[in-house]
């Protein structure tokens, strides 16, 4: 008989060789020569824009709009075991996602309706 934690300590294991081999390839294979421009932060082709002394400060927006995506992705977590035991459940766990669904998504409408899915 097969110990059940074996999985999981292979899980572990290979998740522990991708994190070490991908250190050791970026020490491979990372530029070796550093200048101004390879310091420099890379903003998709656009120049950096300045920043206070200290870092400055981040807009609010930025992290309204990971709260939006961590909420969604939250909600999408709850899907999916529920979209593989939809059989099992019965019509009283549709009646419960449906009305987790309506949740999220009056919440969605109201930051819609405030302005916080638009970019200035």
């Amino acid at each position: 008989m097969s110990n059940p934690y074996v999985p999981i300590l292979f899980l572990l294991a290979l998740g522990f060789v991708f994190a070490a081999g991908s250190v050791f390839t970026s020490l491979v294979v990372g530029p070796k020569r550093y200048n101004r421009a390879k310091s420099e932060p890379y903003e998709c082709g656009i120049q950096p824009s300045p920043r206070a002394e200290g870092g400055g400060r981040v807009p609010i927006k930025y992290f309204l709009t990971a709260m939006l995506f961590i909420i969604f992705d939250i909600e999408s977590v709850f899907l999916y075991p529920f979209a593989v035991a939809f059989d099992q459940l019965g019509l009283f766990a549709l009646v419960e996602m449906v009305m987790f669904i309506i949740t999220v998504f009056v919440a969605y409408a109201y930051v819609w309706k405030r302005g916080g899915l638009e970019w200035d």
